[in-house]
């Protein structure tokens, strides 16, 4: 009777917790599930082991398995507001990019630093299809372990440039404002000041910005915050 009857409460357990973890997945967003930063994967982590004890124990109070997903779930919202509010939070609870490529040649020292082999990026560049290093401009590990690739001129697919229509842009930006924060490092090392930065953003203060960059062509954008787009394109599943 007791096998039968613990056998229940796995059962009313799974069809309790898989629409309770559905609800906390979509509540957490989705770059809770894609590929994760290190803060959200032992979130997924501890999820799992306290959804897989509550499931294969029956003696355990349901009560508390309940409690604590929900308590993980606000706990990973407070964090993820704290990061976005806060970038030494930030930076703190997760990696930085590292250059590991450039110029078509290997950054030894970044490599050692973040302990990938060579033979990790050699694999990652075949994912991205490219399987020569030389035509590697910029190679950067992003902070979910990623290889983020960005070819040579040379190597890149035709643009509208080479197909002469209007120039759009292109290579890559240099970060100097986010969220309203000034990142007063990169800008000296891109060799502006402020009174260059200050002529850019016109009567715009660097506070009301929400993303400014300076592109590898030496020209700066920006979008303000608080800037409501109509025009996405609509795509849903």
């Amino acid at each position: 009777m007791d096998l039968w009857m613990d056998t229940l409460k796995v059962i009313v357990r799974i069809m309790t917790i898989l629409p309770l973890l559905l609800g906390v997945g979509l509540f957490m967003g989705k770059r809770s599930i894609g590929e994760l930063p290190v803060f959200d994967f032992l979130v997924v982590l501890v999820l799992g082991s306290v959804v897989g004890a509550d499931i294969a124990d029956p003696k355990i109070d349901h009560i508390h398995t309940v409690t604590a997903i929900i308590f993980i779930a606000l706990l990973q919202k407070l964090i993820v507001w704290l990061k976005l509010r806060n970038r030494k939070v930030g930076k703190f609870l997760t990696f930085e990019p590292t250059i590991v490529i450039y110029e078509g040649e290997m950054i030894e020292e970044n490599l050692s630093r973040i302990q990938y082999s060579l033979d990790n990026i050699t694999h990652m560049l075949r994912e991205k299809d490219v399987y020569e290093l030389d035509g590697v401009e910029l190679g950067i590990i992003e902070p979910n372990g990623q290889l983020s690739v960005k070819l040579k001129n040379a190597k890149e697919a035709v643009t509208r440039e080479d197909m002469g229509f209007p120039y759009r842009g292109g290579g890559y930006d240099i970060p100097l404002i986010l969220d309203g924060q000034l990142q007063k490092d990169l800008l000296m090392r891109s060799g502006r000041d402020m009174e260059w930065l200050n002529t850019k953003l016109g009567t715009n203060d660097v506070a009301d910005v929400f993303y400014g960059a300076l592109t590898s062509q030496g020209e700066f954008h920006f979008s303000l915050k608080g800037k409501k787009v109509d025009s996405l394109p609509p795509i849903e599943h």
